[in-house]
């Protein structure tokens, strides 16, 4: 069984749901099951505690700022733009790619 790429997003997603009661027991089912998987749950769970609590600082400094609500919600909306154009970019890229290759395999085969 292999995960995709958006599968630990997911997961931690589902954990976040629960609580860090869920945390805590995927923590100690690592550490019965497979020693470094509940090691990897402590070191996450450890740097998110530190990373949210600082971005719940400066959250609680920038709320009822509506000049900075205002230049957050611009900067999303261009984060979520360019994205979007350039996955645009990519798949055209590929596409360009997979059109040589089949250029490249009629020609092969004509011959």
């Amino acid at each position: 069984m292999q995960l995709s790429d958006a599968a630990p997003k997911r997961i931690e997603a589902w954990l976040d749901a629960r609580g860090r009661s869920a945390w805590i027991i995927a923590m100690v089912l690592g550490f019965i099951l497979f020693w470094p998987v509940g090691l990897a749950v402590l070191l996450r769970m450890l740097w998110r505690g530190r990373t949210i609590a600082g971005a719940a600082r400066a959250q609680s400094r920038a709320e009822g700022n509506a000049a900075f609500a205002a230049h957050r919600a611009e900067t999303l909306r261009q984060l979520d733009e360019d994205a979007a154009a350039f996955e645009a970019h990519l798949a055209e890229e590929e596409f360009a790619r997979d059109r040589a290759e089949f250029e490249r395999f009629k020609a092969a085969r004509s011959r």
